[in-house]
């Protein structure tokens, strides 16, 4: 062992910066692996801990009705916590009229009782106080103001409210001007910066408290909706829904499933959790190629040198204990930077839609990754260094028989050029010995990052397809005007419906009356297909639309809820009446305020009536032509309904564009991982490729040189190279291509159906056009020098040396 020790010694003095190089190389890999891992444990568990720790509303419950008793409500078994909100309005100086400021909250049971949040920084307002008020995470970074900054807040006078509520505008608040200052930075379920939401300021129950009128108003037409913790969760919501009724004599009240949307926040965190690990996988890749060929360059070093010691009576244990020993410590050293990396960058993570609901950003201590890591990584480079010291150690890999190149023999069968055959024969065959080439790790490298890039700009061709057609989405209307609320209507319907139908850019108008329904323990937006005109083209994934009064078309996320498909009939209770409808399709509804698309279902008009009476909202929805500028006929039909009404100001407020739907930017956000893992795997992909062209002109260099003195021009030794390169690249799009394209299809499927959204397979025609030119002529440039180092080398030299 002592002469193991002197070795050792002598070995890191004489090749230091080749270990520097190996301990960077996993310290590099090391963190790249370990940061990937426990981010996507981080991810994926945030929801869960978030829930965890706030007392989240099960429901929000959205009676919509002046006068309410939600006394009564509070008293029902099961209720666990009330946090009432007035749909109201209030200006804080500064910010977006309708974006920046959240409910005014009564109850002091909010933020205590009932989505109970962590706090991030400073403190919880003041319940008694009206001039403290709490922040979202993302405040200070949209509107530049946080802990210890002050907003102003503006309030109405009451008849003012009023006429906000009744007409949308009251003009400049009149009531009192509050002096607030931010407190505190929280987060819970309800109040986090969820995607679609902005961030905003949340004020102090004492607002309310001290200034009902200001936001109630004197006429009662303003009402309090609530959130509502139960004792049950999720599982008590039926019996809830029950009662509810029975104390309120209504069954068309709207819920937001808050347990609900928590499933679904889960399903994605858990889909970019799983992308992070592939990346992950995709490093781990990385690393067996970067850090094994290197260990491999080192030990085989290492074991040359030793065969001297060996014939001198050290044995062939230690010997490759010996060999082995430097670049295992080298490895400890890069596991134990590489952990210190992770830890360092564990504040980025969780990243995507789980960003905005992590209970505890910051510096993230994951010890079971941490720790595995730093066992697991030394362990396999010192297992992998005394695999390769035992091969480098014997003559078998010098002696073996090496089976040549199809590829390579049939290009010399065919009377190809010596520098194409040659080049073939590089890229192909690895070779024996010391002038053996790295020459699988180029292929598969090549395959992986020609399958990933592929795979990745075709799932985002998914994506963009899906943002360029809402009606993948189900959304078929490019605008909306609003006619009434809670059975009443703001404008003559009868006069307004036929002016927007008659305009030539407008494709399909339909009257759109919505209310809800129940069917079991689902609560079910209703909307009336009631075409003006042509009929809207409403977005099925199977069977029809309704077309008479005992049909039911339902969202598919309502239909699953529901355990139904077509054909199949459910009970449906209003608040007129109850009866049986079939499933004659299911699709997609228009998404609302208080519904998503994929909630809800269509009825022809003579059927929403026999069940429901009045509605809750009262719309149409507008389809263009396509090709029609959107802002150019949303201005000719205001201008076409204020001359039919005779009201200006009332057609102004009318018609709005669509917004985009709500879970596009999930999409988005997924979109985000994929193309991460591309970019990865395609730098993968150039280093295996790069390495082998310069590692083939180094190695090789006494064959290029005998070829040269055979007459072999400078400019045919550079082809040599370059055909290397290009068959590498071809490889690997022949292989990688077909194959990621049809991974990012099937990813593309799976995503839609979650999402869900109409699928439509990803083409990703210029991905297919572009990947093998793109991928030659990089391989090319990869070759540039190494192909010049073969041209220009000193053949001399070369050949005395070799």
């Amino acid at each position: 062992m002592r002469a193991v020790a002197t070795w050792v010694r002598f070995d890191v003095r004489t090749r230091l910066r080749s270990l520097v190089v190996l301990a960077l190389l996993v310290a590099l890999s090391t963190s790249v692996v370990l940061t990937a891992m426990a981010g996507a444990r981080r991810g994926a568990s945030a929801i869960d801990r978030l829930l965890d720790k706030t007392l989240p509303a099960t429901l929000a419950v959205l009676p919509n009705e002046p006068g309410f008793d939600w006394d009564a409500v509070a008293e029902l078994p099961g209720v666990e916590a009330i946090g009432r909100f007035p749909i109201t309005a209030y200006e804080v100086e500064g910010l977006p009229p309708d974006s920046g400021a959240d409910f005014a909250y009564l109850d002091d049971a909010v933020m205590r009782d009932i989505e109970r949040p962590v706090v991030l920084e400073g403190r919880l307002a003041d319940p008694s106080r009206d001039d403290e008020v709490v922040a979202t995470a993302g405040f200070e970074g949209l509107y530049g103001k946080g802990v210890g900054d002050s907003v102003t807040i503006r309030l109405y006078g009451p008849e003012q409210v009023d006429e906000v509520f009744v007409s949308g505008d009251g003009g400049r608040p009149e009531g009192p001007s509050i002096d607030a200052r931010i407190v505190g930075v929280v987060r819970s379920p309800w109040f986090s910066d969820k995607e679609g939401a902005s961030a905003r300021i949340i004020p102090s129950v004492g607002l309310f408290a001290q200034h009902e009128a200001n936001l109630l108003g004197t006429s009662g037409v303003i009402f309090v909706n609530a959130l509502v913790r139960l004792e049950g969760g999720a599982g008590a919501v039926p019996a809830f829904r029950e009662r509810l009724a029975e104390v309120s004599g209504r069954r068309d009240i709207e819920f937001f499933a808050l347990a609900e949307d928590a499933q679904h926040l889960r399903d994605v965190t858990g889909f970019e959790a799983r992308a992070l690990l592939a990346f992950a996988l995709a490093a781990v890749l990385a690393a067996v190629f970067l850090v094994g060929q290197s260990v491999a360059r080192l030990v085989s070093g290492a074991a040359q040198d030793l065969r001297v010691l060996s014939s001198m009576g050290m044995s062939p244990g230690h010997v490759r204990l010996a060999a082995a020993i430097a670049p295992t410590a080298a490895s400890v050293a890069g596991a134990l930077l590489g952990v210190a990396v992770a830890l360092t960058a564990s504040p980025w993570f969780p990243t995507g839609t789980a960003a905005p609901y992590e209970p505890a950003p910051g510096r993230d201590v994951d010890v079971v990754v941490l720790v595995l890591g730093f066992l697991v990584v030394p362990s396999l480079v010192a297992g992998g260094a005394l695999l390769f010291s035992s091969a480098a150690s014997s003559a078998a890999i010098d002696r073996s028989a090496q089976r040549g190149s199809a590829v390579a023999a049939w290009a010399a069968r065919r009377g190809a050029p010596v520098p194409l055959v040659v080049g073939c024969r590089l890229a192909l065959e690895p070779g024996r010995g010391a002038q053996a080439v790295p020459v699988r790790p180029a292929l598969i490298g090549a395959v992986v990052g020609a399958l990933g890039v592929v795979a990745a700009l075709t799932f985002a061709d998914g994506v963009n397809d899906a943002a360029e057609h809402p009606e993948r989405f189900g959304q078929v209307s490019e605008l909306k005007a609003f006619l009434g609320f809670n059975g009443d209507d703001f404008i003559p319907v009868d006069e307004v419906l036929p002016v927007l139908a008659a305009d030539p850019d407008v494709f399909a108008v339909n009257d759109s009356r919505q209310s809800v329904v129940e069917a079991g323990a689902v609560d079910i937006p209703v909307f009336t297909l009631a075409p003006v005109s042509t009929p809207p083209a409403i977005v099925l994934s199977e069977g029809a639309v309704p077309d008479s009064p005992r049909d039911v078309t339902l969202a598919s996320g309502t239909a699953s809820a529901l355990g139904v498909g077509v054909g199949d009939e459910v009970r449906l209770v209003g608040s007129r009446a109850a009866r049986s409808f079939v499933v004659r399709g299911i699709g997609f509804v228009p998404e609302g305020a208080h519904n998503s698309y994929d909630t809800g279902a269509w009825m022809t008009a003579a059927g929403y009536d026999s069940v429901i009476d009045g509605f809750k909202f009262h719309s149409a929805d507008v389809a263009l032509r396509r090709g029609a500028d959107l802002d150019v006929v949303s201005t000719r039909l205001g201008s076409a309904v204020a001359a039919a009404i005779g009201s200006p100001e009332a057609a102004t407020q009318l018609l709005s564009p669509r917004p985009p739907p709500s879970r596009l930017a999930e999409l988005r956000q997924i979109e985000r991982l994929p193309l991460l893992l591309a970019a990865f795997l395609a730098l993968l992909a150039v280093a295996a490729v790069g390495h082998a062209l310069a590692v083939a002109a180094q190695r090789r260099r006494h064959d290029l040189a005998v070829l040269r003195a055979l007459g072999v021009t400078r400019w045919q030794s550079r082809v040599t190279i370059l055909t290397q390169a290009t068959v590498l690249a071809m490889v690997g799009i022949l292989f990688g291509a077909p194959l990621g394209f049809a991974l990012g299809r099937f990813l593309w499927r799976s995503v839609a159906t979650t999402t869900p959204i109409a699928h439509v397979p990803p083409l990703a025609v210029w991905t297919l056009v572009l990947a093998a030119p793109i991928g030659i002529l990089i391989a090319n440039l990869l070759a540039a020098l190494p192909s010049h180092r073969a041209a220009t080398m000193r053949l001399g030299e070369v050949l005395r040396t070799e």
